[in-house]
């Protein structure tokens, strides 16, 4: 038997066919594979009557959803499905963009909204989802009424420029009441007002919120959300020093020859030569005095209580109607832990130990003053380390 002979044997003794040489088949074109993927849209929304929306809990229809929009962007696949769009999916009307409006009225997919919809939500991770609840960064959209705050939000950056406010630390108790501003990546907030404030499950104050953003949207995010969300990369902004010095000017403009006067509220600055004492930025003796000031000072050199060193002053309240002594004492505890801790010896070398000079500047001292005689104080303690007055 030759060869040829021996092969066909072979071949024809091949019960199960396993030496049938088939033809492959050949690769999808990328029209092709374009074209089946727009049908697996078309059949979902031939089997439910409805296009596929962004549902976090079927991830199927999502990835559909997300795939009709990408063909709807690209005008060159949306041209080329044309003959396959039986239903009109890809034909969305084109929207002309002139303004900020109009992009916010464009956002079909809430790229400028909050996570309401729960695209941050994990269904096997209870305790993300207990935080990603959905009122946790409530939805924002623009603030029709900006103008009235615009001009707020210019000023605060004017005076944190000037120096005349200050950013500190964020803490929670900084949320106790509305009116003040914040920081948060790098974002100034207006918090307006509370509402409807309660206690929540853990016995914490909660209520609907309405905040603006120096961007020009605003929010009604509940005060625990925003408390978490200020939590993170936040900073709270001080008042304004100067804007209570005005406020202390018209309270005390308003004196009448029926008031009482009782005496003065005086803070001194040292003049002292000791490198110890001139060193320390921001030491000021706050005192108080029934009789004129200037003659309080006349012989401080001698004097233990001014450091044995000449003294210039910085500022004079005159008082009516209170006690000055009682308003010095609660200007020493306000500022109690900034108290100076120094021996001092008179002439005679007696050790002194003086308790009315602290290290504090002399804007939080006047701010002081001015949340005293307001009442406002109780709510609020001096931070040394960011040297201003915040909430408690």
């Amino acid at each position: 038997m030759d060869k040829e002979q021996a092969l066909s044997a072979i071949f024809a003794d091949d019960p199960l066919g396993i030496l049938v040489i088939r033809a492959a088949s050949a690769p999808r074109t990328s029209d092709e594979r374009l074209v089946s993927s727009f049908q697996e849209i078309t059949d979902f929304y031939t089997a439910n009557g409805r296009e596929p929306e962004a549902n976090q809990s079927d991830i199927a229809e999502y990835q559909l959803h997300a795939r009709l929009n990408s063909l709807r962007e690209d005008t060159d696949k949306a041209e080329s499905l044309e003959e396959y769009d039986q239903f009109d999916l890809l034909k969305v009307e084109e929207k002309e963009i002139n303004s900020i409006d109009d992009i916010f009225d464009d956002d079909s997919l809430n790229i400028l909204g909050g996570d309401d919809e729960g695209l941050f939500d994990f269904e096997h991770t209870p305790k993300q989802k207990d935080i990603n609840k959905a009122d946790f960064v409530a939805q924002r959209k623009r603030c029709k009424d900006f103008d009235k705050y615009e001009q707020q939000f210019k000023d605060i950056h004017h005076d944190l420029k000037a120096g005349k406010r200050k950013l500190i630390p964020y803490q929670e108790k900084q949320l106790n009441e509305a009116g003040n501003y914040f920081v948060h990546n790098g974002i100034l907030l207006y918090l307006e007002t509370i509402n409807d404030l309660a206690k929540d499950r853990f016995h914490k104050a909660d209520g609907r919120t309405k905040i603006i953003f120096e961007n020009g949207t605003e929010s009604n995010m509940k005060l625990r959300s925003l408390g978490k969300n200020l939590l993170k990369n936040s900073k709270a902004v001080t008042a304004n020093t100067e804007q209570y010095d005005e406020d202390f000017l018209k309270t005390f403009n308003n004196v009448t020859d029926e008031d009482d006067e009782t005496g003065f509220i005086y803070v001194l600055k040292s003049n002292s030569m000791d490198e110890t004492i001139a060193s320390i930025a921001n030491l000021h003796k706050i005192g108080y005095s029934k009789n004129d000031v200037a003659g309080r000072i006349k012989n401080a050199e001698h004097e233990p209580t001014y450091l044995m060193a000449s003294v210039s002053i910085v500022g004079i309240w005159q008082c009516f109607n209170m006690n000055p002594q009682k308003f010095e004492q609660l200007l020493h505890n306000f500022f109690g832990m900034t108290c100076l801790d120094l021996d001092v010896f008179d002439d005679n070398g007696k050790r002194h130990r003086p308790q009315e000079w602290f290290i504090v500047p002399i804007e939080a001292i006047n701010q002081a003053i001015e949340m005293i005689i307001s009442g406002v104080i109780v709510n609020y303690r001096y931070d040394q380390e960011s040297e201003s007055i915040v909430l408690r």
